[in-house]
């Protein structure tokens, strides 16, 4: 066999793999490394917040030391960044609103440690008893298992901007797991995304169609309505235009499909024989590692539409999916959907299949709710002066 030369290496294809491999194992070694640090960081502040907290509490330091605090750490730290008097009453609010029963008590089944096998309680031992109780213990691994991944300036803008304990730790897992960066953050608590994701029902296949562990990974991939108010759409549309404007604005469309989603192509090639298959909008699911096709229905869901995902959805299992990734799925986006229609529908389908409508305009605001007419009554409101005018 032939032996390339240093001089065309470059070239060569076992080089090509061999660099892109090492690339990947830098890029790799240097998101753990960050990780570490951000992890160390956090339980560098926690601990600030702590020793102000238990000072002002034993010693009975006013609010003052931490203005002082402030300056003495910048002086003692000059190139130092991040203990200004703002971020040091971040910190002591981060341990306050943290360390707080409600917090902990909600906590209490994100948080896993080496007591995690013990029985459950019963009776008067509540979820609130257990924090005062546990308390310490707790506490020892809230930091490192629910905060220490979250880089700090996400911390802020929950602390900010959601006051729900429940809503906290959503905000917090969620960040944690796909990796958020703050803009998609913001973008997510702009949207309600906690509180479509616990009272909107989400309708698909997924627990049928994939394993269980790519089935939980899949439904918090997925929404169960996207909000689209960015495209301005104010007159109905046909399925191209919806699609052409959504591509004109594919970063905010992004921003709404969440984290992790990559932009493959629209209306993407497929063929079986001499026939051509065309998908309204296809992309790559980095954590998810698979495939995420998406069609656009101006109307209502109908049973036909899963069907053709399906066959979709085997055409680029068989032709497109790259080794190791996992089975491509399929979301029908469309104006209003019938849940039980769609169970029925998805029931059959071999392939993980999401069915999900999309809003135009934001909601009205609960002040404005029930004061204002309904389509039906404006139409006969509209049919009236039309009568009258005869």
């Amino acid at each position: 066999m032939k032996m390339p030369t240093d001089t065309n290496l470059t070239s060569d294809a076992d080089y090509r793999r061999f660099i892109e491999e090492l690339k990947a194992r830098v890029a790799n070694a240097r998101i753990s490394a960050a990780r570490k640090v951000n992890h160390e960081l956090i339980m560098l502040y926690w601990d600030i917040g702590r020793r102000i907290v238990e000072k002002q509490q034993v010693l009975g330091w006013g609010e003052s030391v931490v203005e002082l605090v402030a300056q003495d750490l910048q002086t003692a730290f000059p190139g130092t960044t991040g203990f200004s008097s703002f971020n040091l009453w971040r910190m002591r609010q981060l341990y306050l609103e943290y360390r707080s029963p409600e917090f902990l008590a909600q906590a209490v089944p994100e948080i896993k440690g080496p007591d995690q096998d013990k029985p459950e309680r019963t009776g008067a031992e509540t979820a609130g008893q257990l924090v005062v109780s546990d308390q310490d213990h707790l506490l020892a691994q809230l930091v490192p298992d629910l905060l220490g991944p979250v880089p700090w300036g996400h911390h802020v803008e929950i602390m900010k901007k959601i006051k729900s304990p429940a809503a906290r730790i959503w905000y917090l897992r969620a960040t944690a797991q796909f990796g958020w960066s703050r803009n998609v953050l913001l973008n997510q608590i702009k949207a309600s995304a906690y509180e479509r994701a616990v009272t909107e029902k989400k309708t698909h296949n997924f627990p049928l169609a994939l394993p269980e562990y790519l089935a939980e990974q899949a439904d918090e991939m997925m929404k169960s309505a996207y909000n689209l108010e960015f495209l301005d759409i104010r007159r109905p549309v046909r399925e191209r235009e919806l699609e052409d404007r959504l591509i004109a604005r594919l970063q905010a469309f992004l921003l709404e499909l969440g984290y992790g989603f990559c932009f493959v192509g629209r209306q993407y090639r497929l063929t079986l024989g001499e026939k051509e298959y065309f998908i309204d909008l296809l992309f790559y699911h980095r954590f998810l590692k698979a495939l995420v096709a998406f069609e656009l229905k101006v109307g209502a869901f109908e049973p036909e539409h899963a069907g053709k995902m399906d066959f979709y959805l085997n055409l680029l299992n068989d032709k497109e999916r790259g080794p190791g990734d996992q089975s491509s799925i399929g979301i029908i986006l469309c104006a209003e959907k019938d849940d039980v229609e769609v169970e029925y529908a998805l029931r059959t389908k071999a392939n993980p299949i999401g069915v999900a409508v999309y809003e135009l305009q934001s909601k009205l605001p609960g002040e404005f709710s029930g004061k204002l007419p309904t389509a039906k009554q404006l139409a006969d409101m509209v049919r009236v002066e039309i009568e009258a005018g005869k």
